[in-house]
């Protein structure tokens, strides 16, 4: 048992492995117990239940993994509240704020492709608790749970109604449903064969025109992440859309495996990622609603954020990469917003999580109180604040960990003076290593903690230049 113990290990955001090698019901039902004994230690003293949110996406069996922690955790004494149905992680995170609970377990693996699953723990908060917390449950693993004689009660929940009723709450929902229904807007919704499915159509109606929303844990042989290179066909839908229908406007919204991460096509079939959908963010949560607090980014958010912050005068708080350390800023600070470039986006008046689809219905908003494409909106953005650019990140394998090593071993050694024919003129080490360049650029260079991949994200005034720094980083590498 302390062999299994040991080569269980929880990452940004929960512990994720390859079913039926290293995500198994065996593992699951040791990881479970230790999970709702640890939630009750860290929150039972300011929640004063002990109930516990077993959740789950549209993973393979992951509604059967979801029964297995449901029949374990009720074993040793917790109440338990498990799903009837899948729903996004954030859903889960609501519920267990929202009904009082220790907090949720949620089975899902994000964005990682349809072999993975994986465990998310959520705190009583209403987010994914802190790294002391996913420490102590790997203390614990090899000593387990004591039994009891007293066995909790289980009972089955909808997580979507109290859910879909909060975030409806949040925006002019009224303004949406009938720009949609009058053709003004035309939205599409690539779901990713995800936990996303059907949200937006509980929200907004159902001429949302959603596309993968059929179960496929294979995810058409891809990644349930929003990246340009799985979403062709809502490229291919939209073009066919606007030959067709040149009045009003289109936009394409695209969801993460669970829905807590969000990206977005406009109406030119051009992909936004978060580095452009949280400036048209921060502008419209400011100048239509008013909202007021602090800015949160990571260290490899694009330089359009602090600007478009500072059209608004509001500070900017900057974080290592993972949403970890957003959601602890967003507990101790008041906070407007906060996001990162993979797409997980949260705000202070909702709770401590990325919430893809919240997200998606500001942005909705955005556009139809604006009545601009997000393509104008992001260049109308660009010219006030007098800063255009591109940006790409690429993931570069390495050899081995040694390799990893090594390179780690020379930045700190051999510190980079010029990158890519321009002089360096500031490193910052909050993550990796990020360099300021002459020309306005950045480059930054991270490695994984847990494999030999190197993360390469780079910033510049035209893509042609992104992808030559790009470039340059990885001959570097090699």
């Amino acid at each position: 048992m302390p062999v299994v113990a040991n080569s269980i290990k929880f990452g940004t955001d929960g512990w994720r492995g390859i079913i039926g090698d290293e995500f198994t019901f065996e593992r699951l039902a040791l990881v479970a117990p230790v999970a709702a004994q640890v939630l009750y230690n860290t929150y039972y003293s300011t929640v004063g239940s002990r109930t516990i949110i077993v959740g789950y996406d549209r993973r393979f069996m992951a509604e059967d993994f979801a029964r297995a922690v449901a029949d374990t955790v009720t074993a040793i004494g917790f109440d338990v509240l498990l799903s009837e149905t899948f729903a996004p992680t954030p859903a889960f995170s609501w519920a267990a704020k929202q009904l009082n609970a220790l907090g949720a377990l949620v089975i899902t693996a994000s964005h990682n492709p349809g072999t993975y699953l994986g465990l998310k723990v959520k705190g009583s908060f209403g987010g994914s608790v802190p790294p002391e917390v996913t420490k102590e449950i790997e203390a614990l693993l090899s000593e387990g749970v004591p039994p009891t004689t007293t066995p909790g009660k289980q009972e089955k929940f909808d997580p979507w109604p109290s859910y879909t009723e909060a975030l409806e709450r949040k925006v002019d929902i009224a303004k949406i449903r009938e720009a949609i229904a009058s053709g003004k807007l035309t939205l599409f919704a690539d779901v990713m064969h995800g936990a996303a499915a059907g949200g937006l159509p509980r929200l907004l109606g159902d001429q949302v025109k959603e596309i993968n929303s059929e179960r496929d844990p294979l995810f058409g042989g891809g990644a349930p992440e929003p990246l340009p290179k799985y979403l062709s066909r809502l490229f291919e839908v939209i073009k066919t859309h606007r030959e067709t229908d040149k009045s009003g406007l289109t936009v394409g919204l695209v969801f993460d495996g669970d829905c807590d991460r969000i990206a977005a096509v406009d109406g030119e079939a051009n992909f936004l990622s978060s580095q452009v959908l949280i400036p048209i963010l921060i502008d419209h949560l400011t100048l239509r609603r008013g909202f007021k607090g602090e800015i949160v980014k990571t260290v490899s958010g694009s330089d359009l954020m602090p600007l478009v912050a500072a059209l608004h005068n509001l500070s900017v708080f900057e974080t290592a990469v993972g949403y970890k350390y957003i959601a602890d800023r967003m507990l101790a600070a008041e906070v407007l917003l906060g996001g990162e470039e993979s797409g997980g986006i949260g705000y202070g008046s909702h709770i401590p999580e990325r919430d893809a689809l919240l997200s998606a219905l500001y942005v909705l908003e955005a556009i139809v109180e604006s009545g601009l494409d997000l393509g104008e909106y992001y260049r109308h953005l660009q010219a006030q604040t007098g800063f255009s650019s591109a940006y790409d990140r690429v993931d570069l394998p390495l050899a081995s960990m040694e390799v990893r090593s090594r390179l780690l071993q020379q930045l700190q050694t051999q510190p980079l003076t010029e990158i890519a024919g321009k002089a360096v003129i500031d490193c910052q080490t909050i993550d990796g290593y990020k360099y300021r360049l002459a020309d306005k650029s950045w480059l930054m260079i991270r490695f994984s903690g847990t494999e030999p991949v190197l993360r390469l994200y780079c910033e510049a005034p035209t893509l042609e230049q992104v992808h030559k720094t790009l470039a340059w980083a990885k001959h570097w590498a090699e």
